[in-house]
């Protein structure tokens, strides 16, 4: 699957365990989102037979991936003090890995180590960087590459490590300048180490535009997500101006920090990275098969690996409005290839 010029990845991305986004409950917050699930919960919040559902209608749409996120969702035999109440059994796991395999779709194993989205690990979430924090990461990363062993890729997230994306939170904490470069080799070091390889959220590019270009690992698959309506670069660099971000090519001695969450796909390209462009119905209905016309028509299809549909919902019968939504225009986005 998109691997030596072979089938795209046509995925969609899902949350098995769900204690990724607020150390705290705040309803206001929540409910300007339209999710009040934002906050941690001790039990498993993912309903199984809407899972059977989906699942299927994506295998009729022409997915053929899935990248799950999985947090404390599974009771690791690693580390099972991580997970919580109706979390699944690795055996659990293990048998949905080859359920849907049977019915085409490559379920790819995710877990988010960014430091504003890993609350899912517990009490070594306050242990960041740490020797305990390593060894925990380590055997967590051995154990899922050990249950997906014919799976090659390995999500690690990495997104949104900012200030204001941890506004809302009790605790804060946030790597950067060399630190947080250390601690991304330490897991693509992991991940590569078990034979699988890595993927990230590209975010990180947004505001370190040539430090991400000289650092990243080209051997990193790039999921890189621009969420809105706007696909004319002419218009995105009228955005850029209102945002005091400085558009320009690369010119010697002179160090590039920012770009837009649009432009990022040129850039990533210019870098010679593969990528796996990241749509969502959460912002703008239409931007997943937005995305696909876009990039159809103007990246390298030699480093275009695939697509990813994302909701940013739990998989909960109250959210399927927005997941049917979701599938409908994954379904066009597919046609539209």
């Amino acid at each position: 699957m998109a691997a030596n010029g072979s089938e795209l990845i046509w995925a969609n991305f899902f949350h098995l365990g769900y204690n990724t986004y607020s150390d705290r409950d705040d309803a206001d917050w929540f409910a300007a989102t339209g999710n009040v699930d934002l906050g941690y919960r001790p039990y498993l919040r993912f309903d199984p037979k809407m899972w059977d559902d989906l699942t299927r209608r994506i295998a009729q749409a022409g997915g053929n991936a899935i990248v799950l996120s999985l947090g404390d969702g599974v009771r690791y035999d690693s580390h099972p003090e991580i997970a919580v109440d109706g979390a699944w059994t690795p055996a659990e796991l293990r048998a949905e890995i080859a359920r849907l395999r049977g019915i085409g779709i490559e379920l790819i194993p995710k877990l988010n180590f960014s430091t504003g989205h890993d609350l899912w690990l517990g009490p070594y979430h306050r242990q960041i960087s740490t020797p305990i924090y390593y060894q925990v990461c380590h055997d967590l990363i051995a154990e899922l590459c050990q249950l997906f062993d014919q799976t090659p890729w390995f999500h690690l997230g990495y997104d949104e490590e900012t200030q204001q994306h941890q506004s809302k939170y009790e605790y804060v904490t946030i790597r950067q300048h060399d630190l947080w470069w250390r601690d991304f080799q330490f897991f693509v070091d992991e991940v590569e180490a078990a034979g699988k390889r890595p993927w990230i959220w590209s975010d990180y590019i947004w505001d370190h535009l040539d430090d991400f270009l000289e650092r990243m690992p080209r051997s990193v698959v790039q999921n890189n997500w621009y969420y809105w309506k706007n696909f004319d670069l002419n218009l995105d660099r009228i955005y850029a101006d209102r945002h005091g971000i400085t558009l320009c090519e690369p010119q010697p001695g002179l160090t590039r920090t920012r770009t837009t969450p649009f432009r990022a796909y040129l850039e990533l390209q210019r870098g010679g990275f593969d990528q796996v462009p990241t749509g969502s119905c959460d912002v703008s209905d239409d931007n997943f098969p937005d995305t696909v016309r876009w990039c159809k028509e103007n990246l390298d299809h030699a480093h275009l690996l695939g697509f990813m549909q994302t909701v940013w919902r739990p998989v909960l019968e109250r959210y399927r409005d927005r997941h049917e939504l979701g599938l409908e225009k994954f379904a066009e986005g597919r046609a539209a290839w």
